[in-house]
């Protein structure tokens, strides 16, 4: 289970360092600052650690979740399925927006890839904050909808439309997208997100870190020259 208090095991988060971080990249980087600081004041800190889940399909709708440090392996399915990997997030990026916007149950899987730190707004506090000021508040939260709508297309036309080995490239970019670094992701991971086989996400992982666009690890990939990567991927569009 997720620990509250910020202070169990590992490297201590507090409340600046997380609003420095989530108000300079992602969702909330992007909103008012009246917004901003309505969102902090009423957000608090949760540590997860490796293998934790966060939610599932079916939990009871709740707040929303945005990611300090850390990734969150984001699974998903149709209704009586089990849940697939489908994205990797990194810090400055939310989840859990639709029990705020349709009451509904929860929809995707969340579990941390590794030691996490989220900030969580109770649903509580959102429906208060919209009773205040309902239009400009609800929009507000929309836009997280609409961003993981985008991360959704784009996962999507990966699969549609890319070579695997464009795929692998495309699906790194992707879940780098805000954070430009490192993922923590295995390559059998990688092979379920892009709909490839483990030996393909090896050669290809081989192929880019020859050509110095990536270093690999143990369960980590690091991104050093994306625009080369992103250049690989659009030459065959």
């Amino acid at each position: 289970m997720a620990d509250l208090t910020g202070t169990r095991r590992g490297t201590p988060m507090t409340p600046a360092q997380a609003r420095e971080i989530l108000t300079s990249v992602g969702w909330l980087s992007r909103q008012p600052p009246a917004f901003q600081d309505a969102v902090m004041e009423r957000a608090n800190l949760v540590r997860l650690s490796k293998g934790d889940v966060l939610f599932r399909p079916g939990d009871p709708p709740g707040g929303i979740y945005g990611l300090v440090t850390g990734s969150l392996m984001v699974m998903m399915s149709p209704t009586q399925e089990t849940p697939r990997l489908m994205h990797v997030s990194n810090p400055g990026a939310w989840l859990g927006e639709g029990g705020f916007l349709g009451r509904a149950k929860r929809r995707l899987m969340l579990q941390a890839a590794g030691e996490c730190w989220l900030m969580h707004l109770p649903l509580e506090a959102m429906e208060q904050m919209a009773q205040r000021d309902p239009l400009p508040v609800t929009r507000c939260f929309v836009g997280i909808l609409m961003e993981n709508l985008d991360v959704l297309m784009h996962a999507l036309h990966e699969l549609q439309s890319l070579s695997e080995e464009r795929r692998i490239a495309s699906a790194l970019l992707r879940v780098t997208e805000m954070q430009p670094e490192q993922v923590n992701i295995s390559q059998a991971d990688l092979g379920v997100m892009t709909g490839t086989s483990r030996k393909t996400v090896n050669a290809a992982l081989g192929r880019f870190a020859e050509k110095g666009w990536l270093r690999v690890g143990y369960r980590v990939i690091e991104v050093v020259e994306r625009d080369e990567l992103q250049q690989f991927v659009e030459s065959d569009i």
